[in-house]
């Protein structure tokens, strides 16, 4: 009986040692770490950036964490694919004036962690009056993951160049800032609209001040460039799905400006077809403003594949959908003062007819002309941001300007969707958020929406509030309930023509 209880003891000691092998803490590297250097800001333009360059004795693939402030949800997070022994690690995310936290776990190509290191990063202090204060006014659980890319139009006190875009984490704090001011080529960057990320992951943006395209990595390298000989960028360059940029510009030494789009060749830098407003559109119509140079302000181009179009946002004009050839499908915006085109064409004929809630045609001048608004429905007025849903419909940052329905007396911005018919040629009013918001995100001018399909969230981005003080509003809404998930509020110590930004992306630092 003795001998049997001994081998009973036996027995559980083996199983409790098997089980602390299997749950006990990884034991300690089973590779050598060396050859390692920690660079900070490794391109010269990206501060909250670092290059950690290592070699393990093994093959491995590196996951990454920067350690957030606020638990686990501020943590920056990445999983590298390749395996080797010689490692160039890119670290995004970290926090200014702080001792960041990086941990590296290297696996081996199953995946199987095989190895840990933590290292310390050091960072500098934000440049001083730059940066906004950021306000965290909501945040609820469920938002869309990432972090909140501003294409910020504040500046320093004493420069208005360069512009400097940042990222900001759901607590507001900046975890990534451009600072081109040493750059031999963008020290003098005025980005317009701003920045978006390409299909590669990489950055792309134009700069007025040199009329060039430019792709940059997160940490600050410029890529390739796209020059636009006899044209000056404005506003908004857009990448089509085969890798061809849409862009607005003006023509050199022209008496107007703002009114051509061009399309380059990503490959051949070549510009391969032209789109000439003077032609398609009517120079002499003075609806929504008297200035004989910048007659239609064109702020945004979109393309759409479903037939080859392109959409513009002319600002004082509409929203215009152009064929390959630079003819009018149709014509989104107030019916009043619309007569022939620079070609001898009538555009009355593209005007979109809207329709109320049951399908029904709005007949009403008032409503057609935009004197008044029809309970189911209100055009687009000095509109910004166009984008398409995937289901086809136009959702846009419809600004109100200082002059909605022709008396400045709508003092409020939305975002807004319609459902277009373009065989029809109708229009209908179909989601609407930030009309009673008020003044709170009225901004007359820039500003941004965004769709965010995973989720079925809107970002509504009011870039030039002057509401008592200037500021800019990121508000995150549930499409289908419009309950606010986040709301940030930013405010710079000094902005250019009172804009805070001119769009944000919510998007993730690594691509």
């Amino acid at each position: 009986m003795k001998y049997f209880s001994h081998c009973i003891i036996i027995f559980l000691a083996v199983l409790l040692n098997a089980c602390q092998k299997e749950y006990d803490p990884l034991p300690a590297n089973q590779i050598s770490i060396s050859n390692e250097q920690i660079i900070l800001n490794p391109n010269g333009d990206a501060p909250l950036t670092a290059s950690i360059s290592l070699t393990t004795s093994e093959q491995t693939k590196i996951s990454l964490r920067v350690v957030g402030k606020n638990g686990a949800e501020s943590d920056i997070l990445k999983d590298f694919d390749d395996v080797n022994t010689v490692h160039s690690i890119p670290v995004l995310g970290l926090y200014p004036d702080y001792n960041n936290t990086v941990e590296i776990n290297f696996k081996n190509a199953s995946g199987i962690i095989i190895g840990t290191k933590t290292y310390s990063v050091k960072t500098a202090v934000l440049p001083p009056d730059i940066f906004p204060a950021i306000t965290i006014n909501t945040k609820q659980p469920g938002i869309e993951p990432g972090l909140t890319l501003v294409s910020y139009f504040g500046q320093s006190l004493t420069s208005s160049v360069p512009q400097y875009p940042f990222m900001f984490d759901a607590f507001g704090d900046i975890r990534w800032y451009f600072d081109f001011r040493n750059s031999a080529a963008l020290n003098n960057l005025f980005y317009d609209v701003g920045m978006e990320r390409l299909q590669n992951g990489d950055l792309y943006f134009g700069n007025t001040n040199s009329g060039t395209i430019y792709e940059a990595d997160m940490q600050g390298k410029i890529i390739d460039t796209w020059p636009l000989p006899g044209y000056i960028f404005h506003h908004n360059v857009q990448e089509k799905a085969n890798g061809n940029f849409l862009v607005t510009v003006g023509k050199e030494n022209a008496s107007t400006v703002e009114d051509y789009i061009v399309e380059v060749d990503r490959q051949s830098k070549q510009i391969i077809r032209t789109w000439d407003l003077h032609q398609s559109l009517q120079y002499n119509r003075r609806t929504l403003s008297n200035d004989p140079v910048d007659w239609i302000h064109v702020n945004a181009v979109i393309y759409d594949a479903s037939d080859s179009s392109i959409i513009i946002s002319g600002r004082v004009q509409g929203l215009i959908k152009l064929d390959q050839n630079n003819n009018v499908v149709w014509i989104m915006g107030c019916h009043a003062g619309w007569g022939v085109a620079g070609n001898g064409t009538d555009l009355n004929q593209y005007l979109l007819q809207p329709l109320d809630k049951n399908n029904q045609p709005i007949t009403d001048n008032s409503i057609l002309n935009g004197n008044t608004n029809s309970p189911d429905f209100e055009w687009n007025w000095y509109q910004h941001a166009p984008m398409l849903k995937p289901d086809g419909h136009i959702m846009l940052f419809d600004n109100g300007g200082d002059n909605r329905n022709f008396s400045g007396s709508g003092q409020y911005s939305r975002a807004v969707e319609y459902n277009i018919d373009k065989n029809n040629k109708t229009v209908r009013q179909v989601w609407e958020y930030g009309k009673e918001r008020g003044a709170e995100t009225y901004s007359s001018i820039v500003s941004d929406v965004d769709f965010l399909n995973d989720d079925n969230h809107v970002i509504f981005s009011s870039g030039a509030v002057n509401n008592t003080t200037t500021y800019g509003k990121v508000v995150e809404v549930d499409y289908t309930t419009q309950a606010v998930l986040f709301e940030a509020t930013i405010t710079p110590p000094k902005a250019l023509y009172g804009i805070t930004f001119h769009r944000t992306e919510r998007m993730s630092l690594y691509p």
